[in-house]
């Protein structure tokens, strides 16, 4: 039965991938560095600013049924729409919400893509062209099976709605999700069944800015420096309702974010451990390859991030700080960690390169354990390879656990 789940993100504007060059070079002097300015201002603003619409750049060619009566849907074939594993579409103007399968070949015509409807979240497809595909698949916990409670998390700037999905076995071993940039908390529904196999308990959260939770002061991603505010608040929650042993699951900025409050946090002696997924573990990394892929100038790439972490560039972000971009690099600050860590990243991670955690994890093997995967995309690695993530995280989960009550 289709139903409106308030999570969903709406669409949002769509962003050329590659950005229009100003023309630098075109013009000597005070014309060239304008033009670098607005550049780099217009690259840090994108950085911190939540989008208001997603780019919905999949476009539908056709609805098919097989000889089972199945439907499909062929997608004109790119990057995106051929990138393997299952996924969510999102239509424009929020006319729908459908799962679909991994991405198939349609024989003889190599220019598409098909990828089988598998569930109707809401709405339907009448007069629907184009969408955008999430790898978030599922709308809430009950679509794999899951019964979740409606909770809110008591932050600073007002309630964060979360789902609580109680555990079984381990019940007051809690595992507190914390969603990526432009996400919400239906990121974590993917490892669900995972956890649910270790018996804990779980915390879906929503945090400042992200759509679901009040929007902060400034209306700006913190990229972690802020928002690791609101995870201490879910941890806060979670020990005043029993948890006994938590650990944090960060998907791409929320790996950032939950770093930050490992470390940062009065409560972070709470925190067991932290499973990690297409982490952000190294903003300037992940910045110069954004700027690289939009082919912005490196020197522009460079000012941008100036900007980001200045007071001088708060006129330009609308930041009610500046970011502390070297506070945020754990590659420089690999000796400060004290929690146990799994990375999970993607070689084929196209957005946040996974440089910095093969790094991170060979500075500290003491306490760094990484799974790579390949393949998948940003945050994909459980769509792409559910059997090897689910491994990897109820692993980890049973290890901590047995490590606690050894302790």
């Amino acid at each position: 039965m289709a139903r409106k789940i308030v999570d969903t993100l709406e669409p949002r504007k769509t962003v050329p991938a590659t950005l229009i060059g100003i023309g630098l070079g075109v013009a000597a002097g005070s014309l060239v560095a304008a033009s670098v300015s607005a550049l780099a201002g217009y690259f840090a603003r994108r950085v911190v600013t939540p989008e208001e619409r997603r780019a919905s750049n999949a476009v539908i060619r056709e609805i098919a049924t097989d000889a089972h009566g199945k439907l499909w849907m062929h997608l004109a074939r790119d990057a995106e729409t051929a990138e393997p594993g299952g996924c969510t579409f999102l239509a424009e103007f929020d006319a729908c919400a459908l799962r679909l399968s991994a991405p198939q070949e349609v024989p003889g015509r190599p220019k598409l893509v098909a990828r089988q409807i598998e569930a109707v979240y809401r709405g339907n497809l009448e007069g629907v062209k184009r969408g955008y595909l999430s790898g978030a698949m599922y709308e809430h916990p009950s679509d794999l099976g899951f019964q979740a409670t409606d909770v809110n998390v008591n932050l600073e700037i007002g309630d964060g709605p979360a789902w609580l999905v109680p555990g079984t076995t381990n019940p007051d071993v809690w595992v507190i999700g914390v969603h990526g940039r432009g996400a919400r908390r239906t990121e974590s529904i993917r490892a669900l069944p995972a956890l649910a196999k270790t018996g804990v308990s779980t915390l879906l959260m929503s945090y400042r800015n992200d759509g679901l939770a009040p929007t902060g002061p400034d209306g700006r991603y913190g990229l972690g420096d802020t928002e690791w505010l609101d995870v201490e608040a879910a941890v806060h929650f979670a020990r005043s309702h029993g948890a006994k042993q938590i650990i944090l699951l960060g998907w791409s900025m929320g790996g950032a974010i939950s770093l930050q409050m490992a470390d940062r946090s009065d409560l972070a002696h709470l925190v067991d451990s932290l499973m990690l997924v297409g982490p952000v573990i190294n903003w300037v990394d992940v910045l110069s390859h954004q700027a690289r892929a939009n082919k912005i100038p490196q020197s522009v790439g460079r000012f941008g991030q100036w900007l980001l972490s200045n007071e001088a560039g708060r006129w330009i972000t609308g930041q009610a700080a500046p970011v502390n971009l070297k506070r945020l690099n754990w590659v420089d600050r690999a000796a400060e960690l004290t929690h146990p860590i799994l990375l999970m990243h993607s070689k084929d991670d196209q957005f946040v390169p996974h440089g910095p955690s093969l790094k991170l994890a060979q500075l500290r093997p003491d306490l760094v354990s990484l799974k790579t995967f390949t393949n998948a995309g940003h945050t994909r690695e459980p769509n792409v390879d559910p059997e090897g993530f689910a491994q990897a995280v109820s692993d980890f989960v049973t290890a901590r656990i047995n490590a606690h009550e050894t302790a």
